[in-house]
């Protein structure tokens, strides 16, 4: 490190990292030195997002098309990588070679096998690896969270979510901002529904079984982009999951909260609107707004940033990691368990051990 202060390498300057790039320009404790993307064409663009900022030593960010030379001559502590799920292993093993800590964007890898071979790597390089799983990072799962270990809610027995974020209509669907979205063989559950497996994780316990049903609406879309799926929690409560990408939701901007969420307890119900306003609804008596504090910047909620400072604190202060990679494995294995339901179209059992 350089003095008090984390040195961050980006890889990838797509349309999602430049969440990450405007986090890191923010971020007290560390410093941005450089960017690296392989298409020469976006250079401009980075270079132009970070034009006067420079390094802890005075000089300008620099911005490389090769990763070896941009860890070579930049020497930075964490790379950042926010590139498609098939360069993740490659990348994390050049970083992990030389010893720095990692945080990977998901999916972490386009399979499970891959995804523990990233893992594998930085466990025996003796790095620390984060996933950059930002929902659970949203101020307003945040504060479910909050409201739940209160008591507010009483004893949990539901969480549902109701995914809408009307992207994924037509022949140019995700073409303007993430073209690889097209071809995936595995979409809605592998890029999207991951984030809620693990939300729901976050503020439900264990999932210990699940049954799905996955379908594909838009024929230009390779993988799935529709399914409903029902968890089983540790302790008797159940969780759903409804997403399409095609139908949208009531929202000045359908990509902030994706849609809407409800928990449900026996002292009422918890709603999240597509405004990210939280109403609550104690049993008996009348919905009122639920009114807690953020901020809507940056991507949900400004989730990159939080995402990303949770990982520096760790760095700097060795706090407890929410992310790491090897935790992030059984939600990966979840997944498995997903389209294996959809596939076999049964129950499938996921309980730990």
């Amino acid at each position: 490190m350089a003095g008090d202060r984390v040195r961050v390498a980006l890889v990838g300057a797509g349309f999602f990292a430049r969440f990450h790039l405007d986090a890191w320009l923010r971020m007290a404790g560390a410093r941005l030195v450089a960017v690296c993307d392989r298409n020469p064409e976006t250079h401009g663009q980075v270079a132009g997002q970070v034009a006067g900022q420079v390094t802890s030593t005075g000089e300008p960010i620099a911005v490389f098309e090769d990763f070896g030379a941009m860890l070579d001559a930049e020497r930075p502590d964490v790379v950042d990588i926010a590139t498609p799920p098939e360069t993740h292993l490659p990348l994390v093993e050049t970083a992990a070679d030389r010893g720095l800590a990692i945080i990977c964007q998901k999916p972490l890898a386009p399979t499970l096998e891959d995804a523990i071979r990233v893992v594998e790597t930085c466990e025996r390089a003796g790095v620390v690896l984060a996933v950059h799983e930002n929902i659970r990072w949203t101020p307003w799962h945040r504060e479910v969270a909050r409201l739940i270990g209160a008591g507010t809610l009483g004893t949990l027995h539901r969480i549902g979510m109701r995914l809408r974020p009307g992207d994924g209509q037509g022949a140019e669907a995700y073409l303007a901002r993430q073209p690889y979205f097209q071809q995936m063989p595995r979409f809605l559950v592998h890029e999207t529904a991951i984030h809620w497996i693990d939300t729901f994780r976050f503020l439900m316990g264990e999932i210990t079984g699940v049954f799905a049903r996955l379908e594909r609406l838009n024929p230009v879309v390779a993988g799935e982009d529709s399914g409903v799926i029902v968890f089983a929690f540790e302790g008797g409560t159940t969780g759903y999951f409804d997403g399409n990408r095609l139908n949208d939701h009531v929202s000045d901007n359908t990509r902030r909260t994706m849609g809407e969420m409800w928990v449900e307890g026996s002292a009422g119900v918890l709603r999240l609107d597509g405004a990210a306003r939280l109403w609550w609804k104690p049993h008996g008596e009348a919905e009122a707004e639920h009114v807690y504090a953020w901020h809507d910047r940056g991507f949900a909620g400004d989730a990159v940033f939080a995402t990303q400072a949770h990982v520096i604190a760790h760095l700097h202060d060795g706090t407890p990691l929410e992310n790491s990679g090897r935790a992030y494995l059984r939600n990966l294995i979840i997944e498995e368990a997903v389209y294996r339901s959809s596939d076999e179209g049964r129950w499938v059992d996921t309980s730990p051990g």
